[in-house]
């Protein structure tokens, strides 16, 4: 407070007297003291609220090691790019494969997704599920333990993998920075709203962080129809929730 605000005060409460006049002062000071974690926590929720975060429908898909993959389509074969995916280094194939139940029950034209990776691994939604007759659980990509079996047939041959098959866990890519800035860490779980005309919040949304990555969610088609999206969307960061894994 400058000396021309203080003069300004003194003149404007010359005539109450002193008790009242420090009670009036104490109020007010009170009442600044206890906006300001209120003005702190509406700023840290706007930010967050403010960053957009494009949402990526995830469709079954299929991960497979170098070994599996030339059992499929031959010694020779070679693994070749289709086009790039939303992550860097990541791309869809142009190979496809025939995934079959233990029903019989088959889906053909899953694609395989590169790089080739050190396991064996199809996800799929709990739609394509209950077609194959299969009860995988809803995990985290890599988490096999309980995967579901599955037989997967290419050009060269089939293959019997007793696990492989997930509904993987919605989850969030992003860097390390992009964390800090939305108050959470590998391994947390958060909420996040669509919009539209069938407005949905997600929970239990894992964080995954790398700094090679872009910001994105990735849901299941089964979710994304869950809350009608059938355009370019971006999702409403809620904060966390849930526990760490």
């Amino acid at each position: 407070m400058n000396t021309n605000e203080q003069c300004s005060c003194v003149k404007g409460t010359a005539s109450v007297p002193q008790e009242e006049l420090i009670d009036i002062i104490v109020k007010s000071v009170h009442a600044v003291l206890q906006s300001e974690p209120h003005r702190e926590s509406s700023n840290r929720e706007s930010s967050q609220q403010s960053f957009r975060i494009p949402l990526g429908i995830s469709n079954r898909h299929i991960h497979l090691t170098s070994k599996t993959f030339h059992q499929l389509f031959g010694d020779k074969a070679e693994f070749e790019s289709m086009r790039p995916l939303y992550q860097p280094g990541e791309f869809a194939s142009i190979h496809t494969l025939t995934i079959v139940g233990p029903k019989l029950r088959s889906i053909p034209g899953v694609r395989i997704l590169g790089p080739l990776r050190n396991y064996d691994q199809v996800e799929v939604s709990l739609t394509d599920a209950i077609f194959l007759g299969i009860d995988p659980p809803v995990t985290n990509s890599g988490n096999l333990k309980e995967a579901a079996p599955l037989t997967l047939v290419g050009p060269n041959g089939s293959v019997y993998l007793e696990k492989c098959a997930i509904v993987a866990n919605r989850h969030l890519h992003m860097t390390t920075a992009d964390a800090a800035r939305l108050g959470v860490k590998e391994g947390d779980y958060c909420m996040v709203r669509i919009g539209g005309e069938k407005p949905t919040v997600f929970e239990n949304v894992l964080i995954r962080t790398n700094d090679n990555w872009k910001i994105q969610i990735h849901l299941d088609t089964d979710d994304a129809n869950a809350a009608n999206v059938r355009v370019e969307t971006f999702v409403e960061f809620l904060g966390r929730s849930g526990n760490r894994i």
